[in-house]
């Protein structure tokens, strides 16, 4: 006979469906792992997206604005009076006693450096003193004395050409007047320039590689042609400030703001430079770069002036 009473049902033998608490713990704590790497993956890129917004945004916001004229104007003559305090002995690099000498040595000059030609114009000079000495000169004996300067035949000529018009045009004198000047032969703008600043006392601007390599770096012009850059640093400067202008520049370019290794961390100017970082920054490797008395080392005249700080540069041979 049947029992009253229901039949208890068994329980069902199917797993149970899958899901987090029927994982095994192995698989609990790959998938937890998983988790975890694309958690971590994501805040990277967050951040990473967070950084660039932030970079781009600060790139914008620290954009050089575009200096006006007048301020370049401030800006350079601040750094025409900050290298006239570090170099208040700032003159011409090459020895000489009056305006023929100059006029020679500034043609010597090119190609080569200043020390070479003050190590070759003694011997030079004692030869032939004077234009109406120089003039008469045999260009062979001539050449071999300038030979150690390079390119001594076509320097020769223009030595021989400048003396003999020097003799016969101007009575054995140096003109005080440009328009004179760059008409002898060998002489252009740059060394009637440096004639007329440093022994007539007459104002202008020499524009060697040195002075526009540095204008360009200020960005006081763009200007690559000489006779341009020229008229335009006229614009910026004074007259009474032109000559010494030229020898604090040139002066600059020769012991701290060099063409190929710059010693930016060195440089008394750096802050008023836009090109600052083009050369070595580092402070002790910059000062590893100095050249001439900022650096200990001899200058390029045997003769320099009595204020000058630096060594005197060594005769030919004696190096």
């Amino acid at each position: 006979m049947p029992s009253s009473s229901s039949p208890t049902p068994e329980k069902s033998s199917k797993p149970d469906k899958p899901g987090k608490s029927g994982e095994s713990g192995k698989a609990a704590t790959a998938r937890k792992a998983t988790t975890a790497r694309k958690a971590t993956t994501a805040r990277k890129a967050t951040t990473a997206r967070k950084a660039t917004t932030e970079r781009k945004a600060s790139t914008v916001r620290k954009a050089p604005k575009a200096e006006s004229h007048l301020a370049m104007v401030r800006r350079a003559r601040r750094i025409n009076r900050e290298l006239a305090e570090v170099y208040p002995y700032a003159h011409p690099e090459l020895d000489f006693r009056n305006p023929f000498e100059l006029l020679v040595a500034t043609v010597l000059s090119a190609q080569t450096t200043d020390l070479r030609v003050n190590q070759t114009t003694p011997a030079l000079f004692a030869a032939y003193p004077t234009p109406e000495d120089m003039a008469a000169a045999v260009p062979e004996e001539m050449e071999e004395i300038i030979r150690p300067t390079g390119f001594f035949r076509a320097k020769t000529k223009s030595l021989l050409g400048l003396s003999a018009a020097l003799r016969d045009e101007f009575g054995g004198e140096v003109p005080g007047r440009l328009e004179d000047l760059v008409k002898l032969p060998g002489v252009g703008r740059k060394t009637a320039n440096v004639v007329l600043g440093n022994a007539f006392g007459v104002p202008g601007i020499t524009v060697d590689t040195h002075f526009g390599r540095l204008v360009r770096r200020w960005k006081w012009t763009d200007e690559e042609d000489p006779v341009k850059v020229e008229a335009v640093v006229a614009g910026i400067f004074p007259k009474s400030e032109w000559t010494m202008l030229s020898h604090r520049v040139v002066f600059h370019g020769r012991r701290i703001c060099h063409a190929r290794k710059p010693a930016c961390g060195a440089c008394p100017i750096a802050p008023l430079c836009p090109s600052y970082g083009e050369g070595e920054t580092d402070p002790e490797k910059a000062r590893k770069l100095l050249k001439y008395e900022m650096g200990g080392y001899p200058g390029q005249r045997l003769s320099p002036p009595a204020d000058y700080p630096g060594k005197p540069a060594p005769a030919l041979g004696a190096e």
